[in-house]
């Protein structure tokens, strides 16, 4: 069984500087695909709402609350 290694404290401080760079790299990769998951969510949303209109009957109106609650419950579903 090895013995626990002491480094000395420059190394040490590189050692948590990198994790510490690393976490940070991590969580803004995550971030970044939560955000491309809403985007994508939203364009399939906006697709799926202007399909449907083609077969509404004529003078409705699509809003932007039509897109977002699709949206919200395309992410709903694919976050569960």
């Amino acid at each position: 069984m090895p013995f626990p290694v002491q480094l000395p404290e420059e190394m040490q401080a590189q050692l948590d500087y990198q994790l510490a760079m690393d976490e940070s790299r991590t969580n803004q990769q995550l971030a970044i695909q939560a955000r491309t998951a809403k985007l994508d969510a939203l364009r399939m949303a906006k697709d799926i709402v202007m399909e449907n209109h083609r077969t509404a009957p004529s003078g409705t109106a699509i809003t932007a609350g039509d897109i977002t609650s699709i949206a919200a419950d395309l992410e709903a579903f694919t976050a569960s």
